[in-house]
């Protein structure tokens, strides 16, 4: 898996979502939005469009890949 670094903390909070608000959104569990904003997860193309559209941030913005 490649090298990530994952803003995503930083705009879900700008949006005012809490981990569990967003996943709701995206349709995932909490876990997962915990283990991407700790890089810990390399999100699929739909998921990381799902949540770019829910905090509206481009996905090269919080997804920055290394």
């Amino acid at each position: 898996m490649p090298d990530f670094e994952c803003r995503l903390k930083k705009y879900r909070l700008l949006k005012d979502l809490t981990q569990e608000q967003l996943a709701a959104q995206v349709g995932v569990r909490r876990e997962t939005i915990m283990r991407l904003e700790k890089a810990q997860y390399n999100p699929s193309l739909k998921l990381a469009i799902d949540i770019s559209r829910v905090v509206e941030t481009p996905i090269e913005e919080i997804f920055v890949f290394k």
